[in-house]
C-alpha cells in the first residue's frame, strides 16, 4: 500500500451573498464573496483497491450516512471520467459542523479529488477535476482551489483568485442544522445592491465595501430557526466586532475583527456566555489545501 495522502478541507465563508433570481430549473442564481478559514476537516487517502470512507471527529455524529457522503460521491464522479482511476481508503475527521453553511461536505468532496489527482499522477488544471466538482455539488468548485473568489450563478462561473487582506475572526455555530432548500423556501427577496466589483485588498476598505453588500438569506433562515438572530445579536455585543454576519444559508454566523488577539478574546467570551454554542476564532482568507 502506499503511503497515505492527506489535505486539508477549509470551511468555506460567505462574506457577501446575494440572491439574483429564480431559474427555470429551480435554483438560484446567486453572487457571493466567498473566503476560507483556517479551521479544516481533514481527508487522508490511504492509497489501495478497496473504496471504503471512514469518518471520525467531533461532527462525524451528524455527518449522515456514509454512503452518501459528498467524499464517495467525488470518488464515483471521477471514476466516471478517468478509465482505471485507483482509489482507497479515506479517513475524514470532522471537525466543522454539518449543514451549517461553511461548505464543509463540498470542501471534503473537493479535498477528494485533489488526493486523487494526486494519488493517480493527474494535473490539478486537469479540466476532467473541475467537471467532476461540479457533478457533486454547486459549492464543491470554489471549494476545489480553496481561494477567495467571486462565485456567480449556481456556483460554477468562478472569478480569478483575489487578494484579501487577513481577517481575524470568529465562527459560531449554534448547534441547529439548516437544510438549504428550507431557507429558499422561506426567501421573499433580496436587496439589490449591484454587482460586486473591485474588492478592496485593505482591512478598513474591506469591511467599508462588506457593510453594503450583506446576505441576502439571513431574514429567511432566521425565520427557519430564531437562533440564528440571536447569535448575530450576541456577535454584535462582542468588544472590537467591525462587521456581523451570516454564512452562506446559515446557520453559522461570523465576526470580523481588526486583530487576532481581539477575536481570540470575543471567541473565549462567547464560549463561556453561551456553552452550547460552537465558537472558533480563527483567521479568514486562508488556502488551506490549494494545490
Amino acid at each position: 500500500m502506499s503511503a497515505p495522502l492527506l489535505e486539508k478541507a477549509a470551511a468555506k465563508i460567505n462574506l457577501t451573498l446575494r440572491v439574483i433570481g429564480r431559474r427555470a430549473d429551480g435554483y438560484h442564481d446567486l453572487e457571493s464573496l466567498v473566503a476560507f478559514a483556517d479551521v479544516a476537516d481533514v481527508l487522508t487517502l490511504r492509497p489501495g483497491a478497496d473504496d471504503r470512507l471512514e469518518v471520525s471527529g467531533p461532527f462525524a455524529g451528524k455527518s449522515g450516512a456514509v454512503a452518501d457522503n459528498l467524499v464517495l460521491k467525488a470518488l464515483g464522479a471521477l471514476r466516471q471520467r478517468i478509465t482505471g482511476l485507483k482509489g482507497g481508503q479515506f479517513l475524514l475527521e470532522k471537525n466543522v459542523p454539518v449543514a451549517a453553511g461553511l461548505g464543509g461536505g463540498s470542501a471534503d468532496a473537493a479535498a477528494a479529488v485533489r488526493l486523487l489527482a494526486r494519488a493517480n499522477g493527474i494535473t490539478f488544471d486537469d479540466p476532467r477535476l473541475l467537471e467532476a466538482a461540479r457533478s457533486v455539488g454547486a459549492d464543491v468548485p470554489v471549494c476545489l482551489d480553496p481561494r477567495p473568489r467571486i462565485m456567480r450563478g449556481v456556483g460554477e462561473l468562478l472569478s480569478p483568485p483575489l487578494e484579501l487582506p487577513e481577517l481575524p475572526a470568529v465562527l459560531v455555530n449554534p448547534g441547529v442544522a439548516l437544510a438549504t432548500r428550507e431557507v429558499f423556501a422561506r426567501f421573499t427577496g433580496g436587496h439589490d445592491e449591484g454587482e460586486l466589483a473591485d474588492v478592496p485588498r485593505e482591512f478598513d476598505a474591506l469591511i467599508e465595501f462588506l457593510t453594503h453588500h450583506g446576505n441576502d438569506l439571513t431574514a429567511a433562515a432566521s425565520a427557519c430557526a430564531p437562533v440564528v438572530a440571536e447569535v448575530l445579536a450576541a456577535l454584535k455585543k462582542l468588544a472590537g466586532a467591525r462587521l456581523v454576519r451570516m454564512s452562506g444559508s446559515g446557520s453559522s454566523c461570523f465576526a470580523l475583527f481588526a486583530t487576532q488577539r481581539e477575536a481570540a478574546a470575543a471567541a473565549q467570551r462567547l464560549a463561556a456566555d453561551h456553552k452550547e454554542w460552537w465558537a472558533r476564532s480563527t483567521s479568514l482568507g486562508a488556502a488551506l489545501g490549494a494545490p
